[in-house]
């Protein structure tokens, strides 16, 4: 009874790390890539425009980043979408999908940015 007592206890301190090991990140959006608002390049702007503001979301990942559903550009652009629908805009345009890796001992930490300036037509 003893013996297994200790399995548990043992189980239940290494669950944690087997967590980070696996990424237990989910997607926070799941709009699909091609649907809501355009994002647009500067050139692609034929009319005046209000800019609403910039956005940025980010998401963190822990363990490797491999196994992240959906794609990291399709999470980054169906968020700042996401986010410029709040906002009332009509388009974004610079959108930018970044990411910034850290290993801290064993388990390497992933930041995904995503940020654009949501506007509105005039």
């Amino acid at each position: 009874m003893k013996r297994l007592t200790n399995i548990m206890v043992l189980l239940l301190l290494c669950l944690p790390v087997l967590l980070q090991i696996g990424g237990c990140a989910t997607p926070l959006f799941n709009t699909p890539t091609g649907e809501g608002i355009p994002l647009l390049s500067q050139d692609e702007i034929l009319r005046p425009y209000a800019k609403l503001g910039k956005i940025q979301v980010t998401r963190e990942s822990f363990g490797p980043d491999y196994s992240l559903t959906p794609d990291i550009k399709a999470w980054g652009f169906a968020a700042i979408r996401q986010e410029a629908e709040k906002l009332g805009a009509d388009a974004v345009i610079y959108p930018e999908i970044s990411g910034h890796t850290t290993t801290s001992g064993l388990f390497p930490s992933t930041e995904y940015r995503a940020t654009g300036i949501a506007i509105k037509f005039r």
